[in-house]
């Protein structure tokens, strides 16, 4: 049986995902690149964490922000790769109108972490770069448990939940048709607002505001961290590659921020069309399943603090703080 007499027989409080293939044939080769994507991804970013947390060398606000990345990532991915993959192997391509919205906010939440948390780890780089000799008041451990910290209100997790509740609640009053398809394999509030049956304008401006306010106001304070970096790179006189040195620090958050903004930019920003729907969903696996990916290699491969700790701890060797 298809797809299409299975969204016939779907209840009206079901959402039917398409997913990335309506072909039979490739479900099963779908469903074992998306497992180990997912199986490497957690493995990477778990190991991430278990390095940093358990070096004491690595107990900086730098590492401190790069496990809370991985954590976020984590939680960024399992919000979506599950579900997906549970429905291929089910070939049941239904999810509740309440987990399409609960799987939603999550996306929404930790999509948000990460944005924030890009724009949090630039600032640490302009402080490393710019004000050495003020980082351990610029970054002190009470701000950095102010901004993500567990003991206190944390401010990047206020703030990512205020636009992902502001963008969730309103579609419980949503009317939507009886039949209801997603062109993705995660539930998307604007494909979910191309199914309603009523009036969605102010739904639609909400998350058109919310989005630019929340995706480009982190990304101006990065624009702005490296445009100070760059202006004390100038100032670097040292002939021996000393500009180069200061800026290789700053070259993985480079390459991690590009990759978030360019797919985000891919899934929420470029109007899609009945032509460009293959696009749509390279750009929402770009987002939602590589970026969380490639980070914790982004990270760890250039890195020789990274290396020599995971070499500890791989080798069972005691670990003694600095």
């Amino acid at each position: 049986m298809g797809k299409p007499s299975r969204m016939n027989q779907t209840a009206i409080s079901d959402v039917f995902l398409l997913g990335l293939s309506e072909q039979p044939e490739e479900q099963s080769l779908l469903f074992g690149v998306f497992l180990g994507t997912y199986l490497f991804t957690m493995t990477g970013n778990l190991l991430i964490i278990l390095v940093i947390s358990s070096d004491p060398h690595l107990h900086t606000p730098m590492y401190f922000f790069l496990a809370n990345l991985s954590f976020t990532d984590v939680c960024f991915t399992s919000a979506s790769i599950p579900k997906m993959l549970a429905n291929i192997h089910t070939q049941s391509w239904t999810i509740s109108h309440s987990g399409c919205l609960a799987q939603l906010y999550l996306l929404l939440v930790f999509g948000g972490l990460d944005n924030c948390l890009l724009a949090v780890m630039a600032y640490d780089r302009y402080v490393v770069i710019c004000q050495l000799l003020h980082y351990s008041t610029a970054m002190s451990p009470q701000l950095c448990a102010l901004m993500l910290g567990a003991n206190q209100l944390p401010m990047c997790w206020v703030l990512t939940n205020c636009p992902a509740l502001v963008n969730t609640l309103p579609l419980t009053r949503v009317a939507f048709c009886a039949h209801k398809a997603i062109p993705h394999f995660y539930c998307d509030a604007s494909a979910l607002l191309k199914l309603a049956c009523s009036d969605t304008r102010i739904n639609e401006l909400r998350i058109i505001t919310t989005g630019l306010m929340f995706l480009a106001v982190p990304l101006m304070l990065i624009v702005l961290s490296y445009v100070r970096i760059s202006w004390a790179m100038f100032g670097i006189s040292s002939p021996g590659g000393g500009k180069w040195k200061a800026f290789s620090t700053c070259g993985s958050h480079l390459s991690a921020v590009c990759l978030f903004y360019v797919s985000a930019i891919g899934v929420y920003f470029i109007p899609s069309s009945a032509d460009s729907a293959s696009k749509d969903r390279v750009a929402a696996v770009m987002y939602a399943v590589v970026t969380p990916m490639l980070n914790p290699f982004i990270y760890s491969l250039r890195n020789k603090d990274m290396k020599s700790a995971l070499g500890r701890l791989l080798s069972g060797r005691a670990l003694r703080p600095p």
